[in-house]
């Protein structure tokens, strides 16, 4: 999996001076708006102003002139974003000092600011990338995202923004209605109820990568990264929490995969959902709730 972690606190180059003294890293490209850094045995991270007019302006452009005074006065409104590059799911403690760096140079995460909309965005890898894989784990996340909402005590300045809005309940109704759906059928329900990059869990890069087209024509983004990931973006960034690390956010994903893999449970809760659909109402969440949690006790997963 890669992480995406958004926060304030610092400009580009303390968070790069972090990065290098913590991972040994080394520049290897840069811009006013963007650094890269390579770190033997783990990858290229980016460190970036996470502005894209920014970004785009600083492309091809000598340093210097007006960008450095822009850059500066973006950090004081828009997060810092450090890019991971993928590592096992054994070696995310290998990312431990980095995130104790950071705080102790300045970062600030989620909790921070009333304003700070910052997130913690994880890119896990699929199995493959065949219909029968992409509906389970749509399945599986339909079924959880009300509980993971909770469990990840989304921010408020999260919540009153668009950025990770969970799927509409028709939708909801659709995923778990179908049986045996082709690439293009996943595809072309997602889009016509999820066009924009702004969900709990952001296909579009995924469905990007299998059918370019498809999704330009229905989402007018060029931010959209074609890989072969989902990408999640509902878990806050904590940096500063004693209790908080990487690893912490990532078993919650966990719950996703173990359902994802449990095909008995996810037939089973999948009627008990629309067998509990209400005409104009949809699910009642509460009851919900109380559902899977009783089936995560069951389990032994919480």
């Amino acid at each position: 999996m890669g992480f995406e972690l958004e926060f304030s606190g610092l400009t580009l180059e303390q968070t790069s001076k972090a990065l290098q003294s913590t991972l040994h890293g080394a520049i290897v490209d840069s811009t006013e708006a963007q650094h890269t850094i390579a770190v033997d045995g783990l990858g290229e991270f980016f460190v970036e102003v996470d502005w894209e007019y920014l970004k785009k302006e600083a492309e091809g452009t000598p340093k210097g002139g007006h960008l450095p005074l822009l850059r500066d006065v973006a950090s004081l409104v828009v997060p810092i974003e450090v890019v991971c590059p993928p590592i096992p799911m054994n070696e995310i403690h290998k990312l431990d000092p980095l995130i104790d760096a950071l705080y102790a140079a300045g970062a600030k995460g989620t909790d921070e600011s009333i304003f700070a909309a910052f997130g913690l965005h994880i890119n896990t890898a699929l199995p493959d990338t065949s219909a029968a894989t992409i509906d389970r784990y749509l399945k599986a996340f339909a079924l959880l995202q009300w509980w993971l909402h909770n469990i990840h005590e989304v921010n408020l300045s999260r919540r009153v923004t668009p950025y990770v809005d969970l799927f509409p309940n028709k939708y909801l109704q659709v995923v778990l209605s179908r049986t045996k759906p082709t690439l293009a059928e996943l595809m072309d329900d997602y889009l016509q109820y999820n066009a924009t990059r702004n969900r709990a869990l952001d296909m579009l890069p995924l469905f990007a990568l299998l059918d370019k087209a498809r999704v330009e024509a229905a989402v007018d983004d060029d931010r959209i990264k074609s890989r072969p990931t989902f990408h999640y973006r509902l878990p806050n960034c904590l940096i500063g929490s004693a209790a908080w690390s990487l690893q912490s956010p990532w078993e919650i994903w966990l719950l996703v995969e173990h359902l994802a893999n449990s095909p008995q449970a996810l037939k089973s809760l999948g009627n008990d959902f629309l067998e509990s659909w209400r005409p104009m109402l949809g699910v009642d969440q509460k009851i919900w709730l109380e559902k899977i949690e009783q089936w995560l006790t069951s389990q032994k997963l919480v």
